[in-house]
């Protein structure tokens, strides 16, 4: 069974909807955003009880499970300007968000000796840019979290990875404005953005591979 995160929009709506295109078993969330797709339910990532509940009620059918973190916002202002709410906003979807699911579904795992846990963080972690101090300390927390529970659950045959996306056709790309947008492409080495089709086959790589485990994937294009 595949769970995805955030599954109504940008990268999670791809890899729901391809994945339910090749008869996968999958259901998955969606919050800010409205969807009348039978397989997702409404779902606060960053309210554990919510979480439990949706697992609880979907905890027969949790075979062989893959958890993929999709669901993530943003929010972009220099640090001296910031408002404190909104920042911490981006933490507690981004991370603590991550976590609840990963915390709710791991007893599962660790019964059935099985697990695949992917999370989607980004290059903007590691490139550093400006007025994303909220969105990088949220991706980034994601790689020291992926370490350790590789530690804690590996023995149990679960891997958790994280991929660190550049810039792609899918997701935030929409909110750069169209004046940089090609800008944007030409400081990436490979002068173009991230196909769809690469984000599905790095995500079933890590589905696949049952030796990477606690790392972190680039797929950027050369960026860096």
């Amino acid at each position: 069974m595949i769970l995805i995160i955030g599954a109504s929009g940008g990268i999670g709506k791809f890899l729901f909807e391809k994945y339910k295109s090749i008869d996968s078993q999958v259901i998955g969330t969606y919050n800010s955003s409205s969807s009348n797709v039978v397989e997702l339910s409404k779902v606060d990532v960053t309210n554990f009880d919510q979480v439990f509940n949706w697992i609880e009620t979907n905890k027969t059918s949790l075979n062989n499970i893959t958890l993929i973190n999709c669901a993530g916002i943003s929010y972009n202002s220099f640090a001296h300007k910031s408002d404190p709410e909104k920042w911490k906003k981006v933490i507690e979807v981004n991370l603590i968000g991550s976590f609840n699911t990963i915390r709710v579904v791991l007893p599962i795992m660790r019964e059935q000796n099985f697990g695949r846990i992917i999370n989607f963080s980004s290059v903007v972690a590691s490139k550093g840019t400006a007025g994303t101090s909220a969105y990088s300390a949220s991706k980034s927390a994601l790689w020291g979290m992926a370490k350790s529970l590789a530690q804690e659950n590996a023995s149990k045959n679960i891997t958790i990875n994280n991929i660190n996306l550049g810039y792609s056709e899918l997701g935030m790309i929409e909110q750069v404005p169209e004046a940089f947008l090609n800008t944007l492409i030409q400081q990436i080495p490979a002068k173009k953005l991230c196909d769809s089709t690469d984000i599905f086959r790095t995500v079933e790589y890590l589905r696949e591979c049952n030796y990477t485990n606690g790392s972190s994937i680039d797929i950027n294009g050369g960026l860096i």
